[in-house]
C-alpha cells in the first residue's frame, strides 16, 4: 500500500504559501469529475482548497491484464474483494476529487490478489529474454 498523504501535504503547503497556482492543482479532467459524480464514494474529508461543506469524493480505479476492457474503469470499494479471486492481480488507485473546485489528488495505490504461478513464470521468462 502506497499512501500519498505526504505528497498531498507538501502540495497543499506550496499552494497556501503561494508557490503553486490554484489552477495547477484544481485541474480535474472532465471525465474524472463525471466519474466522481456517478461512481464516487463520499469521504469524511472536506476539500482542503475551497473548504466547502461538501465532502471530497473518492473514485477507485482498477487496472489489470486479466480485466480486459474493464481495466482502467471505476470500481466500487465493496466490489474489490470479489474482483481479485476472479481476476488475479489487480492494481487499485484511489483519487480524491472536489466537484466544486476540481481539486484532485491520488490518495493511495495498492495491488490486490496475486499472479497465478504459471503466469508469473512466463513473465519472468520474458523479462530474462528466454
Amino acid at each position: 500500500m502506497i499512501d500519498y498523504a505526504l505528497a498531498r501535504r507538501a502540495l497543499l503547503a506550496d499552494l497556501f504559501a503561494g508557490r503553486v497556482d490554484p489552477s495547477d492543482v484544481c485541474d480535474a479532467h472532465p471525465d474524472l469529475l463525471r466519474a466522481a459524480k456517478h461512481h464516487g464514494e463520499t469521504s469524511d474529508t472536506a476539500c482542503p482548497v475551497c473548504r466547502h461543506a461538501d465532502r471530497l469524493v473518492h473514485v477507485t480505479y482498477v487496472y489489470g491484464d486479466s480485466l480486459g476492457a474493464a481495466s482502467g474503469r471505476t470500481c466500487p470499494t465493496a466490489r474489490l474483494s470479489a474482483l481479485t479471486p476472479e481476476h488475479g492481480e489487480v492494481r487499485v488507485y484511489v483519487v480524491e476529487v472536489c466537484q466544486r473546485c476540481s481539486w484532485n489528488h491520488l490518495v493511495s495505490s495498492h495491488v490486490r490478489g496475486s499472479v497465478p504461478p504459471a503466469a508469473a513464470r512466463r513473465s519472468r521468462s520474458r523479462a530474462a529474454g528466454r
